[in-house]
């Protein structure tokens, strides 16, 4: 690794840093899966949202932003709602989902305390 590349390892935060990437990722996957599937609830739009902020967790959290902690406290929230809207659904990839978003909410919670 050169001097000028920083890993999540190495930030401060690393382990919220690290569970709301994943989460966007396992978030944009199930949104992309449900893309051809029908939905009796939110799934699809809670992915979008969860998504969204828990890439700008991230940057907020790589900036050190004094934001932060707020702003992974609204994170939990929303990862709530999504781990309960894609935890209905029996498909693997929502259920991978809601696995993600229930750590990622965890972690969140640590960083608002």
């Amino acid at each position: 690794m050169s001097a000028t590349t920083t890993s999540s390892s190495s930030l401060k935060n690393a382990s919220c840093i690290d569970a709301c990437s994943e989460c966007a990722i396992a978030c944009e996957h199930c949104l992309y899966e449900m893309a051809t599937l029908g939905s009796d609830n939110d799934c699809p739009r809670c992915c979008v949202e969860c998504a969204a902020i828990c890439n700008t967790c991230v940057r907020f959290m790589a900036w050190d932003s004094k934001h932060a902690a707020k702003l992974c406290g609204l994170c939990a929230t929303i990862c709530d709602w999504c781990a309960k809207e894609c935890d209905a659904h029996d498909h693997d990839h929502c259920k991978q989902c809601a696995e993600a978003c229930r750590r990622c909410a965890k972690e969140c919670r640590k960083m608002a305390a």
